[in-house]
C-alpha cells in the first residue's frame, strides 16, 4: 500500500479526501497520518517516510509551499489541493505537479492518482518541486524552466528557447531555436495556458508562436515568417489579435 499524508487545515475537508480514497481506491492507500499545519506534516512524512502528499496551499500559519523548506531531498510526490489562487496554479503546472480543485471530485482524484502512479516509476519529485519554488519568486515575464510532461518523464526548457508549439491531436510539438523538436504529451491549450502571455500567442488553432522570433508577416498569404524561415499560417479570427501583439511587443 502507498503510504500517504494528508495536510489540510480544514478537518471536514481531510476526512472527505480520506473518505474518497477508501471509497473509490480500496487497499490501495495507507493514511498514515492527517495534519492541519506544515509543522505537523513535515513531522508526519519523515515519520512514515511517505511516498504520497496530499497539500494543501491555503493555510492560517504557513502556505504549503513552506513545507518543501524543511526537507534537503524530496523523495515523495506531492498532488497539491487548493480553492483558488491562479498564480500558484500556473507555476504548479510549469513544474509538471498535480494539483486538484476543492471540493474535490473523485474523477479528478482517480486521474491524479494514475499520474503519480505512472511518473512514480522515475525519481523526479525533487527537480519538479525546486523548479516549482523557482517559478514562484518570479513574474510571468521572467519565468525559469518549465517542465513539460513526455512519454519519458518530463523535458525541462526555458520559455526563451521556444519557437512555436504546433498541436498533433492530443499531444503538442515544441520547435526550439536550435531546431530540436520535442513532444509533449499534453494538448496545445495546456502548453499555451502556462507560457508566458507577455511572448507568446495564438495565431492559428494548430499553432502557438513566441513573438520575439518574428521576422514578417504577408497580410495577403496571411503567413507569419519566424527567424528560422519557416511560414506558419495565421488563421482570419486571429489576426487582428495577432497585429496588436506585434505592435504592443514592440
Amino acid at each position: 500500500m502507498i503510504k500517504a499524508v494528508i495536510i489540510d487545515d480544514e478537518i471536514n475537508a481531510q476526512d472527505l479526501l480520506e473518505k474518497t480514497l477508501n471509497r473509490y481506491f480500496p487497499n490501495k492507500f495507507n493514511i498514515v497520518e492527517k495534519c492541519n499545519s506544515v509543522d505537523s506534516g513535515v513531522l508526519a512524512i519523515k515519520k512514515y517516510e511517505a511516498e504520497l502528499v496530499f497539500l494543501d496551499i491555503q493555510m492560517p500559519e504557513k502556505n504549503g509551499f513552506e513545507l518543501f523548506k524543511y526537507f534537503e531531498y524530496i523523495k515523495f510526490e506531492v498532488i497539491f489541493t487548493t480553492a483558488y489562487n491562479q498564480f500558484a496554479i500556473k507555476a504548479i503546472k510549469r513544474s509538471a505537479l498535480d494539483y486538484l480543485l476543492k471540493p474535490i471530485n473523485h474523477l479528478d482524484l482517480a486521474e491524479s492518482i494514475k499520474r503519480f502512479e505512472n511518473r512514480n516509476k522515475g525519481n523526479f519529485a525533487h527537480k519538479k518541486l525546486s523548479l516549482l519554488l523557482e517559478n514562484l519568486n518570479v513574474n510571468d515575464q521572467n519565468v525559469s524552466k518549465i517542465a513539460f510532461p513526455t512519454i519519458d518523464g518530463f523535458e525541462l526548457i526555458h520559455s526563451n528557447q521556444i519557437l512555436y508549439c504546433k498541436a498533433e491531436s492530443n499531444y503538442c510539438c515544441i520547435k526550439k531555436i536550435d531546431g530540436i523538436t520535442k513532444t509533449v504529451t499534453k494538448t496545445l491549450k495546456y502548453v499555451e495556458e502556462i507560457l508566458p502571455a507577455t511572448s507568446f500567442i495564438r495565431i492559428h488553432k494548430t499553432y502557438v508562436i513566441n513573438l520575439n522570433y518574428v521576422v514578417r508577416y504577408n497580410k495577403i498569404n496571411k503567413e507569419v515568417e519566424l527567424t528560422n524561415g519557416e511560414k506558419l499560417p495565421v488563421s482570419f479570427r486571429k489576426e487582428e489579435e495577432f497585429i496588436n501583439a506585434i505592435l504592443q511587443n514592440n
